[in-house]
């Protein structure tokens, strides 16, 4: 059974491809646009929601059919059609070409796999079952979503913006010295929307534990 790397892409600009029209490659349509990708669909018929989206020029649309070629020229193609054939034609011509393709529910046609998603503003949590299970994947996700709550976006920006203060003050705070930082008080001010005040309790706290000491130049976990 095959192994999987996990791996984020930076598609933004990037051509991709999706063949198929229906609520799967709806979908992956939605996904796709969000990232920034430049993106074409090829099938004879779409939902109503592609439909309004092509209608407003946020994608290219092909109303036919794959057709060997499609797939040329393109970073990622993803197929999702309810025929065989065309999904391995598909398939065969993006490895063909060398181009990463994901078929749906047909894991040996797939370089990779799109794993179940919690996003929380840049916070994202992917959920793979090395395609053996998507409900156990889809179960697993739900139950991450109580756990990681929306407040987690806003964590997420303190930390970021408390990182670029402590570099300029010529702190490096250690993994460890970044983990005690993040305590329930911290996560409190942050539930109730007191954001600088929980930036400001940060630095404080990291300029506390942290020695003063010059950049190694080598990357940390903060």
């Amino acid at each position: 059974m095959d192994v999987y790397y996990p791996i984020f892409l930076t598609i933004t600009g990037k051509r991709c491809v999706v063949i198929g029209g229906g609520k799967i490659a709806e979908g992956k349509v939605d996904k796709l646009l969000e990232c920034g990708a430049v993106v074409t669909v090829v099938s004879p018929a779409m939902t109503d929601k592609m439909t309004e989206r092509a209608n407003r020029n946020e994608f290219t649309y092909i109303k036919r059919t794959y057709e060997k070629g499609d797939i040329k020229g393109v970073y990622l193609a993803l197929v999702a059609t309810d025929d065989n054939n065309v999904n391995q034609a598909a398939a065969d011509e993006a490895r063909e070409l060398g181009v990463l393709v994901n078929t749906a529910d047909d894991v040996k046609n797939c370089d990779f796999i799109a794993p179940a998603i919690v996003q929380r503003g840049d916070l994202t949590i992917a959920v793979s079952t090395a395609g053996r299970s998507p409900a156990m994947a889809r179960r697993v996700r739900e139950e991450l979503e109580e756990i990681f709550t929306a407040e987690y976006a806003d964590l997420l920006t303190v930390l970021a913006e408390a990182r670029i203060i402590v570099r300029r003050k010529g702190l490096r705070p250690d993994p460890d010295e970044w983990q005690r930082a993040i305590d329930d008080e911290l996560k409190s001010l942050v539930r109730r929307g007191e954001l600088e005040a929980a930036k400001d309790r940060l630095v404080s706290t990291l300029g506390k534990q942290a020695t003063l000491r010059p950049s190694s130049g080598q990357a940390t976990s903060a």
